[in-house]
């Protein structure tokens, strides 16, 4: 039975994120893997509480504009510049491999191509708060091989943000009755609207964001609610008025306010609002997850686990290689791209919104994402061990 009371829905979610976080904290897990189980918890495939599909959507939509903001607030284009020379073509190729496996995989499971390509790309990226947070557990975040991992992952997200313009478009193409003329249209309009929402970030909001928060700086509580303003607001006009998800107009705001003086006080701002809506909208993927479908079909799930802890690493390793970086950075990049994330669940669910993906799309890459959430940590404390059974080897003694 679903519940449809706001309060209710409110606090038995975040009661269920906060303890199944915790729990997972306390089990040295990332606490996104938590909330994955609260909300298979709190849906309508386990007994017990369901929360209201309209409401926890709803909640979900504010927790993707926070934590899209927060990201687009630490994108950083000189972290991309400075490895640039490996981690562009690098995380294009290994995007585009991993995206083609799963493609052919889908296409042979009954999907359509382009339901394929969604699945693909979803696939492909990796989340960038695990990474952050394994570099920083194991003080390789400094390192040179942390920051290629990172701009490898900045380099993703930019893709990311490419697929979430094209996804509406890719949506007309499917349901398009009047030929491709209908689609070329549709597409060149989304595309004009992107580039005018672009044109006027660059032109208006580049000098209006970081003016308004410095005109609310004198105030503590104004600042405070400035900051969530600006990402809400911003998110919903692009999304109204552009045509684009909320996820990329609220990314567009979080990169204008990163430009601000006030940087380190906007993020001291949006965190403690951000966090319980980011742990909301992990929570309402895990709603999406049927245990007993899953358990139905492992072949998906192991198929879909050795896509993100086989095939992406070991082509990041040897792309890595390739450009004859150190066997330690490899590995380094390798194990960081083993999971997958945030980007990732968001695309599935913008998919499942756009009529994209059949219903039952979904399931084995959200239990996949939570398992391979759950071993990086462990993958990371063996990459010693690993690097040193790799030094013995004869091919890798000057590596």
């Amino acid at each position: 039975m679903h519940h449809e009371s706001l309060l209710l829905n409110l606090a038995v979610c975040l009661a269920a994120a906060l303890f199944c976080g915790w729990m997972a904290n306390r089990l040295r897990f990332s606490p996104i893997v938590g909330y994955l189980v609260a909300g298979i918890i709190c849906g309508p495939f386990t007994p017990g509480f369901v929360a209201g599909p309209e409401i926890a959507e709803e909640l979900a939509d504010i927790g993707v504009v926070l934590l899209m903001f927060g990201v687009g607030l630490h994108f950083k284009f000189h972290e991309l510049f400075a490895v640039r020379q490996v981690a562009v073509p690098g995380a294009l190729v290994q995007s585009l491999v991993a995206t083609a496996v799963v493609m052919g995989a889908s296409h042979l499971a009954g999907l359509t191509w382009w339901q394929g390509l969604v699945v693909g790309l979803a696939f492909s990226v990796a989340s960038t708060a695990v990474l952050a947070r394994m570099l920083t557990d194991h003080h390789q975040l400094s390192t040179p091989a942390g920051q290629l991992a990172m701009g490898w992952l900045v380099v993703e997200d930019i893709f990311t943000v490419i697929v979430l313009i094209m996804l509406p478009m890719l949506a007309v193409q499917q349901d398009a009755s009047g030929g491709w003329s209908t689609v070329a249209k549709e597409v060149g309009a989304g595309l004009g609207k992107f580039a005018l929402l672009v044109l006027l970030v660059a032109v208006l909001g580049i000098r209006l964001v970081p003016w308004l928060l410095g005109k609310a700086a004198d105030s503590s509580e104004i600042f405070n609610l400035t900051v969530p303003v600006v990402a809400l607001g911003t998110a919903w006009m692009a999304a109204q008025f552009f045509g684009v998800s909320l996820a990329l107009g609220s990314f567009l705001a979080g990169v204008v306010a990163g430009q601000s003086p006030q940087l380190e006080r906007v993020e001291r701002t949006i965190q403690p609002l951000r966090d319980p809506f980011a742990a909301l909208f992990f929570l309402s993927i895990g709603t999406l997850v049927d245990p007993h479908y899953v358990f139905a079909h492992p072949v998906g799930l192991l198929f879909a686990l050795a896509v993100i802890v086989l095939v992406k690493p070991l082509t990041a390793f040897v792309l890595v290689r390739l450009f004859r970086r150190p066997l330690h950075t490899a590995l380094v990049v390798a194990i960081g791209l083993g999971q997958v994330g945030e980007f990732s669940f968001i695309l599935i669910r913008q998919g499942h919104e756009l009529k994209l993906l059949p219903a039952d799309v979904g399931h084995q890459l959200v239990a996949a994402a939570m398992i391979s959430i759950m071993l990086n940590p462990f993958l990371f404390r063996s990459l010693p061990s690993i690097e040193r059974y790799l030094r013995k080897l004869p091919q890798w003694q000057d590596a």
